[in-house]
This record gives C-alpha cells, sequence and structure tokens, in this order.
C-alpha cells in the first residue's frame, strides 16, 4: 500500500474542554446526497473512544506546508495539541491553514480487522481559498500533488 499516495489529514475531537487529534491517511469522500465520509481509526486508539462517546468528529484536511504538522499528530501520547493553535468550529478542533475542514457526525461503526471505519455525515465543508493544495503521503514520504499538464 505505500505505493499508493493518499492524503493527510487530522481527525480531531474534544473531550470535555481538552482537545484530541490524530493524523490518519485512510479516509475518503463516500457520498454527495447526503454529503458523507468515511475516517478508519485503530481501534486501540483513545481518538475512537471519544467519538464513539460524543459521535462527533473534525477533519482537517492537511495543506502541502502542514507535514511537520501531520508528523506531531501522528506520534502516540496526548499532548499532541501542545503548542499548537487551533480554534473551535462546530464545536470542534479546527486546525489554521488546513486546506479544508468538514466538522462530521457519525451515522455508523464498521469492524473492520485492527481499525474501526466511520462513516459520517458532514454537517460542514469548507476548502481554503488559495490554498497550495492538500499533503499527500506516498512511499513513507510526505509530499504534493502536481496536475498533469494538459
Amino acid at each position: 500500500m505505500t505505493n499508493v499516495a493518499s492524503p493527510v489529514a487530522v481527525v480531531t475531537t474534544m473531550d470535555g474542554r481538552r482537545p484530541y487529534g490524530t493524523t490518519v491517511s485512510a479516509f475518503a469522500s463516500l457520498s454527495l446526497a447526503p454529503p458523507m465520509v468515511l475516517v478508519s481509526l485503530d481501534d486501540r486508539s483513545q481518538q475512537l473512544a471519544i467519538i464513539r462517546r460524543t459521535g462527533r468528529f473534525g477533519l482537517n484536511i492537511l495543506s502541502t506546508r502542514q507535514a511537520a504538522l501531520a508528523a506531531a499528530f501522528a506520534r502516540s501520547g496526548p499532548d499532541k495539541f501542545e503548542g499548537v493553535a487551533w480554534s473551535p468550529s462546530e464545536g470542534l478542533p479546527r486546525l489554521p491553514d488546513s486546506a479544508a475542514w468538514i466538522a462530521a457526525e457519525v451515522d455508523d461503526y464498521i469492524s473492520a480487522g485492527d481499525h474501526t471505519i466511520l462513516l459520517a455525515q458532514a454537517v460542514t465543508a469548507e476548502s481554503a481559498e488559495g490554498s497550495p493544495g492538500p499533503l499527500t503521503y506516498h512511499q513513507r514520504s510526505f509530499g504534493t500533488h502536481t496536475p498533469l499538464a494538459p
């Protein structure tokens, strides 16, 4: 699967007043009517346990300028937001300068191996005007997408 390029996002949620987040590359657009996304999270993650309680999450689709942020949220530990600027949006942690933002409410949880797939309706979806484009992950490296010439 390292030969498949995928977009990179940080899934965020709130546990009371404390923000949580984790980097994912397993997410996709699922449906236009209604607007839905899918996200896959490790069954052992604290993030998944919180989302199961709240039924909501934010999806910060990272821009090419946010590789360091992707790496920071990919590590283990509870203090991933330490020193990271964020603001509440729809009651969820939103990271500045992301290529796009989605606030979602979970419709269903599907067990799949050691992960759970979240099927969720997008409550809010916004793309950043003038964004340099989405961050991608390919062959264990962060990169960018470059369109082919017509």
